[in-house]
């Protein structure tokens, strides 16, 4: 399979924004069933090239299990195509919308049109399923699409522009191949819309690229979220589940668990249960067909940098599961590891790790917790494992995170009714569920002037009837509780 350095050859990414524009406005909006058609050629191609795809990105990043990329990469996007066809009919219906006293005789609604060209900027830690999703939300929407994946994984891109240019033509779904640079030139464009997932570090710089031409956006990012254990609650469901979290596709997931918060009086039994977790997860250590590797040299040193740096500042490191055969060592292959009391001006505990590495803090009690997440910026995701009672209620409620997730982890990410997307640092905006569907849509209010047009008496030249008008208007608005008081 061929890796492309640069960009489709002859095809420049203005020029192809310019053709999709052009496209959009010469054709009428598509209706529901034209919509249906699209999402039904994708999830076509999406089953057509399963295999190429399990393939693509194994190869990619070293080594993936093909199971680890059906589940959290195959079976998202299907399950993310079936919930917009089932709901398109739905999300598309024109919304009612109260009128005042006044203007009764009238009707008000908003209708969602679409926007017109979305650009898509997709990440290399699931480079199928957060290029595939996000097009499928802009198509059900009834958008033209731009997409921009990764270079870090360019088997993967290169399948995915082959698969697109089989299904769509070009003014409907475009492809934009390259590295940084090209990415830069991508976020510069006037789309009508950009959705970005990545880093908080070049979020900042995407959202600054497209503020010049005032495009909104979409940014998900990701941050440094917290798993928090009750006390007495280290059982088999809890560690079995934070293991997954932190350890499926090697750690390189945005809503990962990135730090643990565990009671003073369960570290020692939370360090013995997730060695023996991940022992039984990963029979074979991270040299086993489970296990995925970091996805380049440069982030694998990154990990070890990490790791290194909290040793030197005094923490303990602590390598979990099997240990690995050195004569059967994969590259770009780190073991499970947890570091244990690393201090705040450690790089680990200030940077998102996304790597198989979890920090471990202890605490005294929730208030300790609440203060020390408040004190942090604005996870995507938080965890809580324990019972569902007062403890559980004021965290979730005195805490602000993007998503949330209690005695599970990652779980919320496959709700598909669920809005997914940070705040703050960790993102803006949302897609997945409904919202998704508005965030690429445009809320157009409309209102239709009935026969009796009320307001014609507030008109110059004012009189008496100005005067009675305004009584009743604002003793209207009072009542209904819309003056402020």
């Amino acid at each position: 399979m061929s890796i492309p350095t640069e960009p489709i050859p002859n095809i420049d990414a203005a020029e192809l924004l310019g053709r999709q524009r052009s496209a959009f406005l010469r054709e009428e909006p598509p209706n529901l069933a034209q919509r249906k058609a699209r999402l039904a050629r994708l999830r076509a191609v999406v089953l057509a090239n399963r295999e190429q795809v399990k393939e693509a990105i194994s190869a990619d990043f070293g080594h993936r299990s093909h199971h680890e990329t059906d589940i959290m990469e195959l079976v998202g996007v299907i399950q993310s195509i079936d919930y917009l066809t089932r709901n398109l009919g739905r999300f598309m219906k024109p919304e009612r919308r109260h009128v005042g006293v006044l203007y009764r005789s009238g009707r008000a609604w908003v209708e969602y049109q679409p926007k017109g060209v979305v650009g898509v900027m997709a990440p290399w830690n699931y480079p199928f399923s957060l290029t595939f999703i996000p097009l499928a939300t802009a198509l059900a929407a009834g958008n033209r699409v731009m997409l921009k994946p990764s270079e870090l994984t360019p088997r993967t891109s290169e399948l995915i522009r082959r698969m697109l240019a089989e299904t769509f033509p070009a003014d409907e779904v475009a492809i934009v191949l390259g590295g940084r640079e090209v990415g830069a030139a991508f976020s510069s464009l006037p789309f009508d819309h950009l959705l970005f997932t990545g880093s908080t570090q070049v979020g900042r710089k995407v959202m600054k690229a497209a503020s010049d031409n005032l495009v909104p956006v979409t940014l998900e990012l990701g941050g440094k979220s917290p798993v928090i254990v009750a006390r007495g609650h280290l059982d088999e469901r809890t560690m079995s589940s934070i293991v997954f979290g932190k350890l499926s596709n090697g750690g390189q997931t945005c809503v990962a668990p990135d730090y643990a918060l565990i009671h003073e009086g369960d570290l020692e039994a939370f360090l013995t249960r997730f060695d023996a977790t991940v022992a039984r997860t990963y029979p074979e250590g991270p040299t086993g067909a489970d296990y995925t590797s970091i996805v380049s040299d440069t982030h694998y040193d990154r990990l070890v940098g990490l790791v290194e740096d909290a040793r030197r500042r005094g923490a303990r490191v602590v390598e979990a599961g099997v240990a690995p055969e050195s004569a059967g060592h994969r590259p770009r292959t780190l073991a499970p590891t947890l570091v244990i009391g690393a201090g705040d001006e450690s790089a680990i505990m200030q940077e998102e790790i996304f790597g198989p590495i979890l920090p471990v803090r202890t605490y005294r009690n929730m208030e300790e917790v609440i203060d020390y997440v408040n004190a942090r910026p604005r996870p995507l995701a938080l965890y809580y494992f324990g019972n569902e009672d007062n403890e559980c209620e004021m965290l979730l409620t005195r805490t602000t995170s993007g998503n949330a997730g209690v005695n599970n982890t990652l779980m919320h990410v496959a709700q598909d009714d669920l809005p997914f997307g940070g705040i703050g640092p960790s993102g803006m905006g949302a897609y997945h569920g409904v919202e998704g569907f508005r965030a690429m849509s445009h809320a157009k209010g409309v209102f239709v002037q009935g026969r009796w047009n009320l307001p014609r008496l507030l008109r110059a030249p004012f009189g008496r009837l100005v005067d009675l008008a305004l009584t009743v208007a604002l003793g209207a608005s009072r009542k209904s509780g819309h003056v402020d008081q």
